[in-house]
């Protein structure tokens, strides 16, 4: 009873505290805390320089779920209102250690990161939207019925044999279920501060469909999303709601150059995010974005705040510096995104006017996760929980598989938009399904997008496989997806026809983005930019059997239209991804190994005491592309991040 009584006498003062305690009328500072694109990189992917210009020796080495924790809490530390939120792929394309366990390790790190909104990203629906609700809500993986044993290890859950599901909540206001004409997920999230409401609304790129499995993305519709928002800012107004801040997946690229991760190229290049941002409300007072893995900070405006002798809130002046990007009503809005992998997080100083409950000022800044930064030490907790999973992976993970002579790494490729990592994982593609009966392939293709950084690295890894040595978690960080290749037969016009395609514009493929494929050994074709749709394409040839075919000539003529061919993809290509809808012409379909185990197979064939993989071997016949005129591969070519 005593206790009781002071519990009750406690909670009277507490009261009469707040009754007496000033309402918040001068303007406050709420620290936002983003990052995005994390993609489960539980460990360090390695060095990152805060510009193009620092060279390669002198980059810190950055991230790991353990460093992220800690600038996290570095940066909670300096303003007790705060949030931390994210703009998509957190989860999907993931390293062995976080895959290998369904993505919960991730989400568990991401728990106690503190992570409170995310917006769904294309990689969140690899899986399906049902895995991606289980991830959301808790309960392990079945398989037969039964929980799969690599799910529920509950390293980072409250206890060994469960997963506790994601204490942040992901977001999903432009993915709507068609049986149900529902958002998957709520559309906003809302955080008071100072009893201020804010938004935070989160979305994906419409056009996720074109870059996910069909089977990911089955039974959901991905709506416009500028119409999205907008739709949603009466809403909010009712609330009583005016700071918005957009969770947006989708981006653009800086240009050439420096690259600073503070700075801004101007419309970031006519990029889908440009022309979304172009189009939003005015009452949006921020974007968050990702999709890219490029960092850049698009800070919008200054703001003078006035207030009057009783410190209510008095007139305000946007003033716009030429930074942001403009929206509907031509003022610039401060637009950021923080790289990838947890190589980098975004602070964000957002100004509230308790007056008119709207974010008057916005001062972003991104900062590297350096894990050896004094001020923000790696999270000892969240470090446990990642060696952990490693321990159960390593055995796995560390074997050596084969081995390669150089540098391979994942990216744009040269001015034609040769790339050697890409030109391995095809040819390991068509060595999977040349043999009579498991496909009778004679060409391969993979996509950009399906070979992640950072490709093939020559030096040692921490695991101390020796230099030159290619581990099964090298190649898996390389090849992700757990996609599955697919053996059809396509006529001359049809290979023609979706080599045309891969260009901007062209055959129905997207307005923005050019798509170039890498083909396997013995497939040769040259492309010129500069000349119009269905006519970039010339000599086109394929050499088996030290013999040469040309299946297209030098004028761009298909010599024999109906002849056919044995062609490999994987499962996502063979759907029409990444905009290759021709490949969907495809007949006498047969399924084949997932595009690991082909990668790994292949790579056994390197593997020491045999001689190690040479990308620059005459036999593997460079250059597979040639390219007339230009001088860097176009935009976008490295698709599906």
């Amino acid at each position: 009873m005593h206790l009781q009584r002071a519990t009750a006498a406690s909670l009277l003062a507490l009261l009469a505290a707040c009754a007496q305690a000033p309402v918040q009328t001068a303007p406050f500072t709420v620290k936002l805390i983003a990052f995005n694109d994390f993609h489960a990189n539980l460990q360090s992917p390695g060095s990152f320089g805060v510009n193009a210009s620092v060279p390669a020796a002198q980059r810190p080495a950055v991230g790991g779920a353990d460093a992220l924790a800690g600038h996290v809490a570095m940066l909670k530390a300096r303003n007790p209102l705060n949030v931390v939120v994210g703009a998509g792929d957190f989860i999907g394309a993931s390293p062995l250690v976080s895959s290998l366990f369904f993505d919960e390790p991730s989400v568990e790190v991401l728990n106690r990161i503190g992570v409170e909104f995310t917006s769904v990203g294309n990689h969140e629906f690899d899986k399906g939207a049902a895995e991606l609700k289980r991830l959301q809500a808790g309960g392990c993986k079945l398989a037969q019925g039964a929980p799969d044993p690599n799910s529920c290890l509950g390293l980072g859950s409250a206890s060994p044999g469960r997963y506790d599901g994601a204490k942040f909540q992901w977001l999903a206001a432009n993915v709507v279920e068609t049986a149900t004409g529902r958002t998957l997920f709520p559309p906003y999230g809302i955080k008071t501060f100072n009893g201020v409401r804010v938004a935070f609304v989160g979305m994906t790129l419409q056009s996720t469909p074109t870059i996910v499995t069909p089977s990911g993305v089955a039974g959901l519709d991905f709506r416009d999303e500028a119409d999205t928002v907008n739709a949603l800012v009466p809403l909010l107004h009712k609330q009583g709601i005016e700071a918005i801040v957009v969770l947006l997946h989708q981006g653009g690229v800086q240009g050439a150059g420096l690259a600073d991760i503070n700075g801004c190229d101007g419309d970031l290049r006519g990029s889908d995010l440009a022309r979304i941002v172009a189009r939003l409300d005015d009452a949006v007072d921020l974007v968050v974005s990702g999709h890219t893995h490029a960092a850049y900070n698009c800070s919008a405006t200054t703001v003078d705040v006035t207030m009057d002798a009783t410190g209510a809130g008095g007139a305000i002046t946007r003033t716009p510096r030429a930074a942001g990007l403009a929206n509907a009503s031509g003022r610039r809005v401060p637009v950021t995104s923080a790289s990838a992998f947890g190589r980098v997080l975004t602070d964000i100083d957002l100004t509230i006017d308790p007056a008119t409950r709207d974010i008057v000022a916005v001062a972003p800044s991104n900062l590297l996760v350096e894990r050896t930064n004094p001020a923000a030490p790696p999270d000892a907790a969240v470090a446990a929980i990642v060696a952990g999973y490693n321990a159960r992976v390593s055995p796995i993970a560390n074997a050596v598989i084969g081995a390669i002579a150089a540098d391979m790494p994942a990216g744009a490729g040269d001015a034609a938009c040769n790339l050697a990592a890409g030109e391995l994982v095809a040819d390991a593609h068509l060595a999977a399904t040349a043999a009579p009966g498991f496909g009778d392939a004679v060409i391969a293709f993979t996509n950009r997008g399906g070979v992640r950084n950072p490709g093939f690295t020559y030096t040692s890894s921490p695991a101390g496989e020796g230099d030159g040595n290619v581990t099964y978690g090298e190649a898996f960080t390389v090849q992700p997806f757990g996609n599955s290749l697919v053996t059809m037969t396509l006529t001359a016009q049809d290979l023609k026809n979706v080599l045309e395609q891969q260009f901007a514009g062209c055959r129905g493929q997207g307005a923005a983005t050019t798509r170039v494929m890498l083909p396997s050994a013995g497939f040769r074709y040259t492309w010129d930019g500069a000349k119009a749709c269905d006519a970039r394409i010339s000599q086109v040839t394929l050499t088996r059997g030290g013999a040469t075919e040309t299946i297209v000539d030098a004028a761009g003529s298909v010599l024999d239209p109906g002849k056919t061919y044995r062609v490999t993809v994987n499962n996502f290509m063979a759907a029409g991804g990444d905009g290759l809808g021709s490949f969907t012409a495809g007949t006498q379909l047969i399924g084949g190994a997932q595009d690991i185990d082909a990668l790994a197979a292949y790579l056994a064939d390197f593997k020491p005491p045999r001689a190690a993989y040479d990308a620059t071997s005459a036999a593997l016949g460079q250059p597979r592309i040639v390219r007339t005129g230009g001088s860097s591969c176009p935009s976008g070519a490295n698709t599906n991040p």
